[in-house]
């Protein structure tokens, strides 16, 4: 076997923490990434997540989790675990923006993933948010027309994300949270989403960027064929 050298291994940690440090944004992804994977693995307490969630979350996305329009809270009653997680994870890492949940995700109680697979778990269980708030209409047509074209491939034909979970379920949401969250990714002010995304939004005008909202704030109610029996005999993602 060969034996390395001291100098040599101080070396190739130099390297390293420069490689790292050259480039950050690489690194943090790549945190996120195996806090995700870490998450994923962990045997889910639904209880755990309820009493975690009634603490820490239920005072902006309410009792039932079905969000604030008028405060641009995003309902998270039906939304995928994966995605779930993997915001929490974003937002414990800063790569995505919010000071109110950096705030929370900062706390001992739910600053692990132990913590967000529970949470993801609870309001994934939750029953959708039956009727979320709509646009005026004027332009659902155009919306469904785009979304079909350019969205159901990835996010499924009726908005509830992909069989893995990591796209999210776009159905049973808030008009105001859809639209103010598509205008701040074509502003590209969003870190954790995939530039060809962020491009596709860019190229919307106002009029198809608000029928896209209002189509999607009308798909609502459970679907037939997401829920499925996992190995720890919940059913959910």
């Amino acid at each position: 076997m060969r034996v390395l050298s001291k100098a040599y291994v101080l070396a190739a940690a130099s390297l390293g923490a420069m490689a790292l440090a050259a480039n950050p944004a690489h690194a943090a992804v790549e945190q996120v990434d195996e806090l995700i994977h870490n998450a994923l693995q962990l045997d889910v307490n639904v209880e755990d997540g309820r009493a975690t969630y009634r603490k820490h979350c239920v005072s902006c996305h309410g009792e039932t989790a079905y969000g604030d329009p008028v405060r641009d809270i995003p309902a998270l009653a039906g939304q995928r675990q994966a995605y779930v997680i993997k915001q929490l994870a974003d937002f414990s890492e800063l790569e995505r923006d919010s000071r109110e949940m950096h705030n929370v995700v900062a706390r001992a109680e739910i600053s692990e993933p132990q913590a967000w697979a529970n949470i993801a778990a609870y309001v994934n269980g939750l029953p959708p948010l039956p009727h979320p708030q709509h646009g005026d209409g004027r332009y659902v047509q155009l919306g469904e027309a785009i979304f079909r074209e350019q969205c159901s491939s990835c996010h499924e034909e009726d908005a509830r994300g992909d069989d893995d979970g990591f796209v999210p379920s776009l159905r049973n949401q808030h008009y105001t949270y859809l639209l103010n969250e598509m205008r701040t990714m074509a502003r590209w002010h969003t870190r954790n989403v995939d530039e060809h995304l962020v491009r596709f939004l860019d190229s919307l005008d106002e009029d198809e960027m608000t029928g896209l909202a209002d189509y999607l704030s009308r798909q609502y109610g459970p679907t037939k064929d997401r829920s499925r029996m996992r190995d720890d005999g919940a059913v959910g993602d």
